[in-house]
């Protein structure tokens, strides 16, 4: 093939001098062979499909079984988010925190422009306008990715509203968030996501997987997003949000964070089991909010994404109905494994058996060492397809928040669910999160790790800073949300979970609406709330009197070493830690100090 030895001529009309030249400015650098503007029509997504399947970065699964829905397969060494790779870059150290990976701005540049040197050669730049909410809401935000990547382009085309409506709001607003992405050689040597948070800008380079590559998911809605919500006042947050209708039609929307592998999209997309008759759950988003102050101080949420980037394996007909029913069509599978009959197959699927894993291998489930799907192989599809799905998705006003639930998977300390004593309590809350690491990260697995606000891997700026900033609602209006804590991974001492777990949350939503309703009364304790047994409805599960004590009650001397751990880790932050956070965690030791 014929390489270019200078840009090609920029093909866009817009009407916006920035964009332009920014683009002529990556195509100088990068030179590629062709440049796309993406419009975000079907006709696009599929003639993409088309190219890719034909150059086999794609592959066409059982057309009969899952119709439109397509197998990609990543490098082994490029299948999951790389933290260790990850950078924020700004001029002082401390604005990046020690939460974050640093390096000045003028170094982060250079080691990026000298990756992306004619890294596009022989291949098409695609320019991808997209908006991060619906596009006619006041709460959502505009970017702009650059890709050499088709996988990356048709899997925003399903993540976020992409193409001609949101260049036209990019162009009338004058603002947007620039991304810059190429695949690079897959090298992990030469496979770096940097972030400039003052200039509203990302660089990454060598990976085409994710978390590292779909700009407009982690690095945009909660790196860059986290520092543009401190500068506008509001906050960007890794929360499901869900609607949870009773029996007599009203619905109470809940904002939830849990790190990784702690049922976000189960309880996202939750089936209420037949114990709960005339109760619904609508799902509005199973991964990131934005939450803003309306004009009358009520938080409302809305979900930056417009579909699913799901970890697959787990997945069946009993965990989640709703979202294995909606895999069946129209979906992008990455890295699991295939049946025989040319199915996607992934482990607990429960139907089917592999012959081909996830690396395109023969694989024979008797003698195989491994699992023949990634355990992050992953899932894109449309939101739309979510049988639970919530057209208020789409409500340019978002919806308002009677309850955050912060959460964790913990074997033992956390109990069952409790109520923050007030938001500034609640606050300590979420900065006191710890959960077990899991396949989604580089490093081992099982590792229980403080995870504030389910944010560690992704807030773009200092923590104690990010505290402080939440901190500052509870000066700025009087409606703010209940706060609760929940852990649905209590085990005993067989290792045996004591809570059923999946549609059976359901009870412990219950609990939190009516507490947020003021319907029933709580046992305060030094750790906040904690519900009376019997306000639980346990009606029809084989859960003993026992059992539900334990789940409902704490162990002093436990949490006199769980707080004391936590104020560890907020020292940890200097001088730059809110005053605040350290005295509620000191009024926490100090109530369990005297407890009986």
């Amino acid at each position: 093939m014929h390489l270019r030895k200078t840009p090609p001529e920029n093909p866009t009309n817009t009407t916006l001098d920035a964009l332009k030249t920014w683009v002529d400015q990556v195509a100088e650098l990068t030179r590629p062979e062709d440049i796309h503007w993406c419009t975000g029509s079907d006709k696009e997504y599929r003639t993409l499909v088309s190219q890719m399947l034909a150059d086999g970065t794609l592959k066409t699964l059982n057309e009969t079984t899952y119709p439109n829905c397509y197998l990609h397969l990543s490098d082994p060494d490029d299948v999951a988010r790389v933290e260790h790779l990850t950078f924020v870059c700004t001029a002082d150290q401390q604005d990046a925190g020690p939460n974050n990976n640093w390096m000045p701005p003028a170094d982060g540049h250079a080691k990026m422009n000298a990756l992306f040197d004619g890294a596009m050669r022989g291949r098409t730049m695609y320019v991808i306008p997209y908006c991060m909410g619906p596009v006619d809401s006041p709460y959502s935000r505009c970017g702009i990715e650059i890709t050499d990547s088709p996988y990356v382009v048709i899997n925003m085309k399903i993540m976020t509203r992409m193409g001609e409506a949101a260049l036209a709001r990019i162009e009338r607003e004058g603002k947007f968030v620039r991304g810059l992405h190429s695949t690079g050689e897959l090298d992990p040597e030469r496979r770096f996501i940097m972030h400039f948070p003052d200039e509203l800008s990302i660089k990454s380079y060598g990976s085409g997987y994710g978390g590292n590559a779909l700009l407009g998911k982690k690095c945009h809605a909660l790196r860059i997003a986290s520092y543009q919500a401190r500068t506008e006042g509001w906050l960007a947050e890794h929360m499901l949000i869900l609607g949870v209708e009773s029996p007599e039609g009203e619905t109470t929307y809940i904002a939830c964070a849990f790190p990784s592998a702690c049922g976000k999209t189960n309880l996202a997309m939750m089936v209420p089991p037949a114990s709960q008759p005339g109760w619904k759950v609508w799902t509005l988003g199973d991964d990131i909010a934005w939450l803003h102050l309306d004009e009358d101080g009520q938080l409302r949420a809305i979900n930056p994404e417009s579909g699913y980037f799901g970890v697959v394996p787990g997945t069946n007909e009993k965990t989640n109905k709703n979202a294995y029913d909606m895999i069946q069509h129209d979906a992008i599978f990455t890295n699991v494994g295939q049946t025989a009959d040319g199915e996607p197959w992934w482990e607990q699927k429960k139907t089917g058996t592999p012959v081909i894993d996830w690396q395109g291998r023969d694989y024979d489930p008797a003698t195989a060492k491994a699992p023949a799907a990634h355990p992050n192989s992953r899932f894109t599809v449309s939101a739309k397809n979510n049988p639970s799905y919530s057209t208020l998705a789409d409500a340019p006003e978002g919806v308002p928040i009677s309850a955050i639930v912060f959460g964790g998977r913990r074997k033992e300390i956390a109990p069952l669910v409790y109520e923050a004593k007030d938001w500034k309590h609640g606050v300590l809350v979420g900065a006191g999160v710890a959960s077990e690491t899991t396949a989604a990260m580089v490093g081992n697995v099982g590792v229980v790790r403080r995870d504030p606000m389910a944010m560690k891997p992704f807030c773009g700026y200092n923590f104690a800073d990010y505290w402080s900033h939440w901190l500052s609602f509870d000066e700025r209006t009087d409606k703010l949300p209940k706060i609760f804590h929940v852990n649905w991974f209590r085990q005993d001492a067989d290792g045996k979970f004591l809570w059923p777990g999946f549609g059976e949350n359901l009870r412990v939503l219950r609990w939190i609406i009516d507490r947020c309703e003021g319907r029933i009364d709580a046992r305060r304790t030094p750790i906040g709330y904690l519900p009376n047994a019997e306000d639980i409805d346990t009606s029809e599960l084989d859960i003993s009197d026992e059992t539900m004590h334990a789940l409902t009650t704490i162990n002093r001397e436990t949490w006199l070493e769980e707080i004391a751990s936590i104020g560890e880790y907020l020292e940890s932050y200097g001088d730059r830690l809110p005053a605040d956070l350290k005295q509620e965690q000191q009024k926490v030791a100090e109530d369990l100090a005297k407890a009986s």
